[in-house]
């Protein structure tokens, strides 16, 4: 029975871990139980010191001082006052007006609403139950089909796992050491292309199945100018501007910021680009749209005026949040922190921020932290054990004969996590899987930010995934669960069956898979994004470091300097010529010039 124990110790620890897990008891104190049980258990095996664990408290201190998970709060806060200020509402019912009048219009105003709450409010729950109290009965209202309807919902919601400012995405690079700001900027293009990927499935809808996605009739348009007009001619000339001073801005910043932040490089990241360009235009937009107000020029119609002062303020405080990050100039808890004063700043600006709500989301963003930073602390004492059992060495030898060398290994760890997505949280399979597959994958070569993308992409899909898919619960609680009678058409209007909610996650699902593989075939969109650093030779690294460069070894001897008497001495190792002394007190610039010189180990 020992020899057993002792020659399969690792799979029964993962035994034990799931067993902890399916007796109900909360991931944080199974890990811990687990760990600790088996470490004591290996102890008396003889197969760890009796002073495994004398360094737990330590680890558990550095957990708690760890800077980078203030991101966590400072963002959850940020997306919390903005959700309970009404701008979810407001954003609906503005971007509504503006797609409303064509086929798919309300399936794509949902999904940029989506996306602008992944950015800002990164709460799930948040965005799925606004867009279902809100949108869903109005899509039931003008006969939208029902599966897309419910589908579009739940799938938008669960963009806020994808899109920075990310939670996950945050766990994820504190999970694989990496920079979170790097994460973001590598997450940013694929994120893009799924909302991309989503819009195309709606408008291919419109063309193909019209009658499943039906446009708003004109008595539902309520934003219109005193001839009868929609506005839209002054929103797009508006829009226009706005993308001529993003266009112009691109031209020049590099030039503008570089100076600045004293890069030494003639061009910019394409993500720092893009995010600055899009603040220019977005204040622009504010500043006309002011001007247009407060000077009376009536140059604006209701519609552009609308959707300027309710759509712009979010999408500048995203921006200048992303940007400072992206920029290098606020690190992701300094950009959180920025963040939650914006926040508290629109909120104040539109007097819904009260004594009560701040309470409430503080109460909320303290819970949420402390949820995760427990689950944190019993990942690393399960790791404590696992890493002491030498289990990385163990799922390494897992993965080592899979055919396809790391296209055989991403395929893989990409179906487990989706299929432990149907059963556990995100944040259990980020502490808990990603640990232990970081190393095996890294040591195939691997690109860590690439490998945290391609994980949170995947992880999106467990808010979609039956039988334990969040999005889909939360849906199903604001959606109708019986008949009821419309109050503005006076029809009655069927309930929403969970059948029907089931089903509509069903092709977000492919999509989502889809970008999944994208991400896997073309690395670029990720690594792509990242700031490389200038590369610099053997005599310009030496020449920064004011280190004479020596001569090649094939040198005339005659330009060579002559050696000293003792090197001549055949009998005397050369090393054993130098005096202690001097070896001692070798320049380390010197040697750091001898670990240059010398080949690459292969």
């Amino acid at each position: 029975m020992i020899e057993f124990l002792t020659q399969n110790f690792v799979p029964i620890l993962f035994a034990g871990l799931l067993f902890f897990l399916l007796c109900g008891i909360p991931v944080a104190f199974g890990l811990a139980a687990t760990g600790l049980l088996f470490g004591f258990i290996g102890m008396e095996l003889g197969l760890f010191g009796a002073n495994l664990f004398q360094a737990l408290p330590l680890r558990v201190l550095g957990i708690m001082q760890n800077d980078t998970l203030l991101a966590i709060p400072f963002f959850t806060l940020m997306g919390i006052i903005l959700e309970r200020s009404g701008m979810a509402e407001d954003l609906l019912d503005t971007v509504g007006q503006v797609f409303g009048p064509v086929r798919g219009g309300l399936a794509i105003a949902v999904i940029l609403v989506g996306a602008l709450l992944a950015a800002t409010t990164g709460v799930v729950a948040a965005a799925v139950i606004s867009m279902g109290l809100i949108s869903l009965p109005i899509m039931l209202r003008y006969g939208y089909n029902r599966t897309i309807a419910t589908g579009t919902i739940t799938a938008s919601g669960t963009l806020a796992q994808a899109i920075p400012p990310s939670l996950v995405l945050i766990v994820m690079a504190d999970q694989l050491g990496r920079s979170v700001g790097d994460m973001y900027a590598g997450a940013l293009v694929p994120a893009m292309l799924l909302v991309g990927c989503y819009l195309l499935f709606v408008i291919l809808l419109a063309i193909f199945r019209p009658s499943w996605v039906p446009a708003l009739p004109p008595e539902a348009r309520i934003y219109r100018e005193p001839n009868g007009s929609s506005g839209h001619r002054s929103l797009i000339v508006l829009m226009l501007v706005c993308a001529a001073a993003a266009v112009a801005w691109s031209r020049i910043h590099a030039s503008v910021i570089n100076p600045l932040i004293e890069r030494p490089f003639d061009t910019a990241p394409t993500d720092e680009v893009f995010i600055l360009s899009t603040t220019v235009a977005s204040l622009l937009a504010l500043l006309l749209a002011l001007l247009n107000k407060f000077l009376k020029l009536n140059l604006l119609s209701r519609l552009a005026q609308q959707v300027t002062f309710v759509l712009i303020p979010p999408l500048v405080l995203i921006f200048l949040v992303l940007g400072t990050i992206f920029l290098g100039v606020a690190t992701p808890t300094e950009g959180g922190a920025m963040g939650a004063v914006g926040a508290l700043i629109m909120a104040a600006s539109r007097r819904r921020l009260s004594f009560a709500m701040l309470k409430q989301a503080l109460d909320s963003t303290a819970r949420l932290s402390v949820f995760v930073l427990f689950i944190l602390i019993g990942s690393t004492v399960f790791s404590f054990t696992f890493n002491a059992a030498d289990g990385h060495f163990w799922v390494e030898h897992l993965f080592d004969k899979l055919p396809g060398g790391q296209l055989g290994f991403l395929i893989v760890v990409n179906f487990l996590i989706f299929v432990l997505g149907m059963f556990i949280d995100f944040f259990e399979i980020a502490f808990i899987v990603i640990p232990i597959l970081a190393p095996v994958a890294e040591k195939m070569g691997i690109d860590l930010i690439w490998f945290g993308v391609i994980i949170a992409m995947n992880l999106q899909t467990s808010f979609l995934t039956p039988p334990f898919g969040f999005a889909l619960f939360y849906l199903r609680s604001v959606a109708p669960k019986a008949d009821y009678l419309d109050r503005i058409t006076n029809k009655r209007i069927p309930a929403v069956s969970t059948p029907q909610i089931y089903k509509g996650s069903i092709a977000f699902i492919c999509i989502q898979l889809f970008m999944v593989g994208v991400i896997i075939a073309f690395p670029g969109l990720v690594t792509g994004n990242l700031q490389q650093g200038e590369k610099l030779s053997t005599e310009e690294v030496l020449q920064q470091l004011q280190i004479p460069v020596e001569p090649d070894a094939d040198t005339d001897s005659a330009e060579e300097e002559p050696a000293p008497e003792s090197s001549l001495d055949p009998d005397i190792e050369p090393d054993a010529q130098t005096p202690a002394t001097e070896q001692a007190d070798e320049d380390p610039a010197r040697a750091l010039e001898r670990a240059l010189q010398q080949p690459p180990e292969r």
